[in-house]
Parts: structure tokens; C-alpha cells; sequence
């Protein structure tokens, strides 16, 4: 009997990479599952039925119970319809995950702005669809007097909890999704509802879109599998995991990270009433930075040195230089 026997989970965005990885955990746990997947290329272009589909039979095959959805998320009522064919299908919802996504990079100066709200649509209003309306229900349940253990997993990623040259749209709706994760955790706390995030650093057909894809994949297991990230998606999904919410993690290999978001820094404050003048900040203006730099440094290199210092682990024997955090990590 797996954790998530007799459980209902909507995954988005699971006919390939990290979400089928994630609809196949969840199965594999007993969970059921609606497999959402437009099936669109990488740049939300196109649609195909066959990936969700795909998955479905997969999870049937192995015994599970799946049934696939092929509608946009970022549909206001198409996402309702999705979290209500869950109810239908196998009569309650215990589990959200969202991960669907696309991606269009590009300079700041380049950025058009159809491929700036294109990528925001998809990831940032194609969580709060789904998010709002799974959340109607289960405060519904809640309000019915019937028990609830609502999950929420979003995608978030480290491109843009720290920052990613290259990825204005991409990082502002991944941000964006950490501090909804943040605050839709307060609102739902009290109907039983945990929120988290997860920060995926996978080789999938979107990484490879970039320069991850300059490499040969590797074959059989790698720390760069997207079926890596699923069993902890599962974990945060089942009733083990209740008292953690409102939190976002960086997933890789074998290494779990928790991120810690902004935190008060230091402070300049006046000591007479009324507002600043222009000179008194440029006098004083140094005492914000005297133990930090005055201009941003992303701490992707940081991760980048964390997945070197894995596989190292993994292959003692091994001798790699450090590579480019561009390189590296784009989840």
C-alpha cells in the first residue's frame, strides 16, 4: 500500500520531462491521477494529445488509475473544468501539482512583449487558475465539515529565485510563483492545505532548448534526470509532510535544498521627524551596504557549485573544471 493510496492528484504539464516524472511518483504511490498536457513545443506553439495520453497508459499499465486532460491552464475556465474532472473522475482532489511551462528567452532589449506575457500567462496565471480553483474546492470541503489534507507543489526555479541573465519573463513568473507559494500557504492553513515550491534543476526539452542542450545526454540515471525530482514532490504530498508549508526547495540528483527568500537587511533611519532629504541619503547611503555589495551578484554560481560538488561525490575519480551557472542549471 504506497503513501498516496486512495488520493487524487492533478499534475499540469505532465506529458514529458519533470511533470511526467511527477504524475508517474505520485502513481507509483498509490496516488490517482489526471495527467494535464497540452503538448505544445517548448514555446507553447502547437498542441498534441498523445504525451498525456501516453503517460496515462503508462500508469494504467502498471495498475494505477489515470485519466488524461489536454486543456490550456492558463484558461480561467478550462482550469476549472480540470480540477472538476478530478472530483468526477475519482471523487475528491487531495493533490496539486503544477508544473506546466514554456519558454521564449531573451535579452531585456530583445523581449517582445507577446513572448514576455506568453511566458508569464503560462506559469504564473497557469498556477493561480489551477491554485484557485483547487482551493475553492477544498475550503468548500472544509466549510462542509468534511476533512481535508489539501497539497499544493509548484514549479518554481532557481533562475528565478536568484536571478538568470538571459530570462527576464522566465524568471519574473518563477518568482512570482514562489511568493504566490508563499502566500497562498498563509490564506490555506486553516482549511488543512499545505503550499510549496519546488526549483527543479533537470535536463528536459526545455533546458535543452538552451545551452544545456550543447551536450550529449547522458544515458541511463544522471543527477540531471527530470524522474529525480518526483520522489520528492510525492513526499511533499503525502500526509508525512503536513506541518511543512510555505516553503521552496531546490531539487537535483540526490540533493534536496531549502531556499530561504528576501530577509530584512540592514536599515538607515532617521532621528528627527520628517521625511529624507536628497543629501542626507547621499551622506549616509554607505551604511546600507557595509556588508554587502551595492550592486546584485546572482547566487547561481552557488548552485552550479553544488551540482559540481555532487557528481564529484558520485565519481571521486572524476576530474571536471567548474563550468558556467549558465551552463549548469536552468530549471
Amino acid at each position: 500500500m504506497g503513501l498516496l493510496a486512495g488520493k487524487v492528484a492533478v499534475v499540469t504539464g505532465a506529458g514529458r520531462g519533470i511533470g511526467r516524472g511527477e504524475a508517474l511518483a505520485l502513481a507509483a504511490e498509490g496516488a490517482a491521477v489526471v495527467v494535464n498536457d497540452v503538448g505544445s513545443a517548448s514555446d507553447g506553439d502547437g498542441a498534441d494529445q498523445r504525451p498525456a495520453q501516453q503517460v496515462v497508459d503508462e500508469i494504467v499499465a502498471a495498475g494505477g488509475r489515470a485519466v488524461a486532460n489536454y486543456d490550456s491552464v492558463d484558461d480561467f475556465e478550462l482550469s476549472a473544468k480540470l480540477i472538476g474532472q478530478a472530483v468526477e473522475e475519482f471523487g475528491r482532489l487531495d493533490i496539486l501539482v503544477n508544473n506546466a511551462g514554456i519558454l521564449r528567452d531573451k535579452m531585456i532589449y530583445n523581449l517582445s512583449s507577446e513572448d514576455f506575457d506568453a511566458v508569464v500567462s503560462v506559469h504564473l496565471r497557469g498556477h493561480f487558475c489551477t491554485t484557485r480553483h483547487a482551493c475553492a474546492y477544498w475550503r468548500d470541503e472544509h466549510k462542509a465539515g468534511r476533512p481535508v489534507a489539501g497539497r499544493i507543489i509548484n514549479t518554481s526555479s532557481a533562475s528565478g529565485v536568484f536571478g538568470m541573465v538571459g530570462q527576464t519573463s522566465y524568471a519574473a513568473a518563477k518568482a512570482g510563483i514562489a511568493a504566490m507559494t508563499q502566500v497562498t500557504s498563509l490564506e490555506m492553513s486553516r482549511y488543512g492545505v499545505t503550499v510549496n515550491a519546488v526549483c527543479p534543476t533537470a535536463r528536459t526539452r526545455l533546458t535543452e532548448s538552451g545551452r544545456m542542450g550543447q551536450t550529449e545526454a547522458p544515458t541511463g540515471w544522471h543527477l540531471m534526470h527530470p524522474d529525480n525530482v518526483g520522489p520528492f514532490v510525492a513526499f511533499l504530498a503525502c500526509d508525512v509532510a503536513s506541518r511543512i508549508t510555505g516553503q521552496v526547495f531546490g531539487v537535483f540528483g540526490g540533493v534536496v535544498q531549502r531556499y530561504d527568500g528576501w530577509a530584512p537587511a540592514a536599515v538607515l533611519q532617521r532621528t528627527e521627524p520628517g521625511p529624507w532629504d536628497v543629501q542626507e541619503l547621499i551622506a549616509r547611503s554607505d551604511e546600507l551596504f557595509g556588508t554587502a555589495a551595492s550592486s546584485f551578484a546572482s547566487p547561481m554560481t552557488r548552485v552550479a557549485a553544488l551540482i559540481d560538488r555532487a557528481e564529484a561525490a558520485l565519481n571521486p575519480a572524476a576530474t571536471t573544471e567548474p563550468r558556467d551557472a549558465a551552463v549548469r542549471v536552468r530549471a
